[in-house]
């Protein structure tokens, strides 16, 4: 028994015991209750049949069970979304008629998206695996044991040749409505895969290389992933970069699982070794998570229930991408894992005032100016007129969204919490640059040179003081900063906690109190949160007075 009741979290209420004919208006209340869980899971429910209030498992009798389906499928159906059953099974009762239990997952898209959105960012170490197994998940065919599968992701021609990914790629994987991948035909574009999948995965994958970490860095703090896969390789274990990999993930407070890959190398004993050496590392203080190795499909629908419940369970795969071994657990959990930042933070979010973060901007031809990023609050929509900034001198721009572009296709209304790239039709492109932020104009946002954070010293070559200049990444912002003061301490050493005062040193940054940042300079790493600024107001002594005074 994989503990059933606990699936039946406070987050989404247990369904009746049965559902056999029921009388027409309490079949228009389950309709209307089924209605609002799924806007309350971001279109996604399960409901499991057979488990009474308390969360006791009664089971029903074959009959019933078929009754209560046949009822939850045209719930279902008036409400617009698709049933697909994830598991039943036999609750062993002294009673002469067996009784069953089942599993649903209930799935609709949102009337004003096209589909349901996650990311994950993909860690892990050079040579784990993880470029293979995203190419076989994303591409449906399995890899050839030297590399063929990737080969299929790769973006630049140095990857080819080294068979190394330096940069940030995107993969997608999507599934419909009934929990089938969509990507498997033959010529699929990222287009046809949206119109056809009711819910997409985004990879973000990130670099493994030690010497691409800041890379990883940015992917980590500015895309907002939803989860983080780290992939370790069977055969060689915990190396490298692994250990940092867990520990930025778990400073940044993204949710964990670990695929561990090639096993289709190694005897079973290995990779035991490999998972009781995980197992080991995430139980420790510092971690505090739960390790559930995920052998069955059962195991994997367990998996995703809890994940996204209790962010301290970690489930662990074992599979291999070129005989495919339990490729098929890790897509179960995909398509059941759900959108983690539910609705009602999201509504909450969406009535702040706007605020983009610029990730990227590039020049398209006849469209003018393009940036990409992700909403960070409120709403956006075509023509809206919004401000940009800080430039170097702290001002903001005036300019007008033109239109909105969602995974390669239009799209009118932006929501908190959505990633696009917006076309700014004439706007100078050499006005712009990563880790400005896009505003409301009412919104008065603050920026400064100075700000202090509540900082923890994870690794330091020499010990850290004032004058200190390190590289400070928040969100999408980067840039070298000076530590200005240390206070109540002279200076910090490894694994120190402080609050330091930091001054950017070419430019003003837009900021949040509680904001995530990571520090880094040659061997020093740090990680905190901002816990005070120093406003800069519009009409600023310039530069260098400043530097008198102070």
């Amino acid at each position: 028994n994989m503990g059933m009741s606990s699936l039946v979290s406070a987050s989404s209420p247990p369904l009746q015991l049965k559902l056999i004919d029921p009388t027409q208006y309490r079949f228009e209340h389950l309709a209307t209750q089924m209605k609002w869980r799924l806007q309350e899971g971001r279109g996604e429910a399960v409901y499991q049949i057979g488990v009474d209030d308390n969360g006791m498992l009664v089971g029903l009798s074959e009959e019933d069970l078929r009754s209560s389906l046949k009822t939850l499928g045209r719930m279902a159906e008036k409400v617009g979304a698709d049933i697909t059953i994830l598991r039943e099974r036999e609750v062993d009762h002294d009673a002469d008629i067996p009784r069953k239990i089942a599993e649903v997952l209930i799935r609709k898209v949102p009337d004003d998206q096209q589909f349901l959105d996650l990311r994950v960012a993909v860690l892990g170490n050079v040579d784990s695996g993880k470029s293979t197994l995203l190419g076989v998940l994303t591409q449906g065919e399995l890899d050839n044991g030297r590399g063929r599968a990737r080969l299929n992701l790769f973006r630049h021609l140095h990857e080819i040749q080294t068979g190394r990914t330096s940069s940030i790629s995107f993969e997608i994987l999507g599934f419909n409505s009934k929990g089938e991948v969509v990507n498997y035909s033959e010529s699929r574009t990222a287009e046809e895969i949206c119109e056809s999948a009711s819910k997409m995965i985004t990879f973000i994958d990130l670099a493994g290389h030690h010497k691409y970490l800041k890379t990883t860095i940015f992917g980590l703090t500015s895309y907002c992933p939803d989860f983080a896969m780290l992939v370790v390789s069977a055969n060689t274990g915990i190396a490298g970069t692994t250990r940092e990999h867990l520990g930025l993930a778990m400073a940044l407070k993204v949710p964990i699982f670990i695929v561990v890959s090639k096993v289709d190398l190694c005897k079973r004993e290995t990779v035991e070794r490999t998972v009781r050496q995980l197992e080991r590392i995430l139980k420790q203080p510092g971690c505090n998570k739960v390790p559930l190795v995920v052998s069955t499909a059962d195991d994997a629908v367990t998996a995703a229930q809890q994940f996204a419940q209790s962010p301290s369970i970690t489930p662990i795969f074992t599979v291999s991408s070129v005989s495919g071994e339990s490729l098929n657990l890790l897509k179960v959990f995909f398509n059941i894992i759900p959108p983690l930042s539910n609705s009602k933070e999201q509504e909450e979010l969406m009535q702040q005032l706007t605020e983009f973060q610029v990730d990227e901007i590039y020049t398209v031809p006849d469209v003018g100016t393009v940036v990409g990023g992700t909403l960070y609050s409120g709403i956006c929509r075509e023509g809206e007129q919004l401000v940009v900034g800080p430039t170097d001198s702290g001002q903001f721009l005036k300019l007008t969204v033109c239109s909105i572009q969602r995974n390669r296709s239009a799209c009118r209304v932006l929501r908190a919490g959505q990633a696009a790239t917006l076309a700014l039709d004439t706007f100078d492109r050499s006005l712009l640059r990563k880790g400005m932020v896009m505003v409301s104009p009412e919104m008065n946002p603050t920026i400064c040179w100075l700000f202090e954070a509540e900082i923890v010293l994870l690794f330091h070559a020499k010990t850290f003081h004032k004058g200190f200049q390190v590289t400070v990444h928040v969100g999408n912002i980067r840039q070298t900063a000076t530590v200005k003061a240390v206070h109540g301490k002279e200076e910090l050493r490894t694994g120190e906690k402080a609050v330091v005062c930091f001054k950017f040193i070419k430019h003003p940054e837009y900021l949040k109190v509680g904001a995530k940042l990571l520090f880094r300079e040659g061997a020093t790493k740090g990680i905190g949160q901002v816990t005070k600024l120093q406003p800069v107001s519009q009409s600023q002594p310039s530069q260098s007075e400043e530097e008198d005074e102070a």
